[in-house]
């Protein structure tokens, strides 16, 4: 009972700051300028792996950021996950403010954040199974959910859209390099039964709490572009995977919801090249493109990104 009182008790005052460890406070006000305090920034590993979306970031993943993080995934600090998902909110919207300056291939202004656009679905990297049942949760979707409310404050509709499943097992990552964590993760992702109809509801942004290598995000981007390629074409090999393209409709929660209105019509992009449109409500529209978001990267990253 002790034990459990405490675990209670640090639910509603953590016993110590998340990032620096300063006593009865959520995450003291340095650790918060830390992490949300400057402006999201885009971020590319290197080597960059192919159908890596445009990924943007909230804080370098060191010092505080890093503490914060750990104390969030591995240490159950579950009231952490405001101040990350309102982090995550920063990157997300990052990404859709350079999405909507220009559209890909077109040098047409890409329009605001939403509207015509429609609604914002994070759909979050998965966490394996036994990793979520060691933890007792799903990092990465507890963040999106944070993030959605945070967007929604803002005046950003939004939701998340647990879309991705993994198919099969994967090794531990750590220790694995870059090309290693590719090959561990290739074919591994796959969209759930129901969720490929919802994800061309709206402009679909790949969340996590962590990019090092970018393996993790193109191998989401691959599943969700091959589930899009199949909705879009059912006659069409699933095996090659399409860049992304997202469609306009309205905002959903969750997998196996029914949508009732006019079909979609087939619309892709290759090579960063528009090459059609989506009908929606009798109205040709430009495709949008996909885009990616995580609370912190590595150092490495964000330089690459300077270069």
């Amino acid at each position: 009972m002790r034990g459990w009182w405490q675990d209670l008790t640090d639910l509603v005052l953590p016993a110590e700051c998340g990032g620096c460890g300063r006593p009865r406070t959520v995450l003291c006000d340095r650790c918060r300028t830390a992490l949300g305090g400057a402006a999201p920034r885009r971020v590319r590993p290197e080597p960059e792996p192919a159908g890596l979306p445009v990924t943007h970031a909230a804080a370098r993943y060191a010092d505080e950021v890093r503490a914060t993080l750990l104390a969030h995934k591995e240490r159950g600090a579950l009231a952490l996950s405001r101040p990350l998902g309102e982090a995550l909110a920063g990157a997300v919207r990052g990404g859709l403010r350079e999405a909507a300056v220009v559209r890909p291939g077109s040098g047409e202004p890409g329009g605001p954040l939403h509207g015509d656009r429609g609604p914002v679905l994070l759909v979050p990297v998965p966490s394996a199974r036994r990793a979520v049942r060691a933890r007792g949760h799903d990092p990465a979707l507890r963040i999106a959910r944070a993030a959605a409310g945070a967007l929604r404050r803002q005046g950003v509709p939004a939701s998340v859209l647990p879309a991705l499943r993994q198919r099969r097992g994967v090794a531990d990552q750590s220790g694995l390099d870059a090309r290693e964590r590719q090959a561990n993760l290739a074919g591994a992702l796959v969209v759930a039964p129901g969720c490929g109809r919802l994800l061309r509801e709206g402009q679909v942004v790949l969340v996590d709490d962590l990019m090092t290598t970018g393996a993790s995000l193109a191998e989401a981007a691959r599943a969700v572009r091959t589930a899009l390629r199949a909705q879009a074409d059912p006659g069409a090999d699933s095996s090659i995977s399409a860049p992304a393209f997202v469609y306009r409709g309205e905002t959903w929660e969750r997998c196996g919801e029914q949508r009732n209105g006019p079909a979609h019509q087939r619309a892709g992009r290759r090579s960063g090249r528009s090459v059609g449109t989506v009908g929606a409500h009798g109205a040709d529209r430009p495709i949008d493109v996909k885009c990616a978001a995580v609370v912190a990267a590595s150092a490495d990253s964000f330089e690459m990104s300077r270069n």
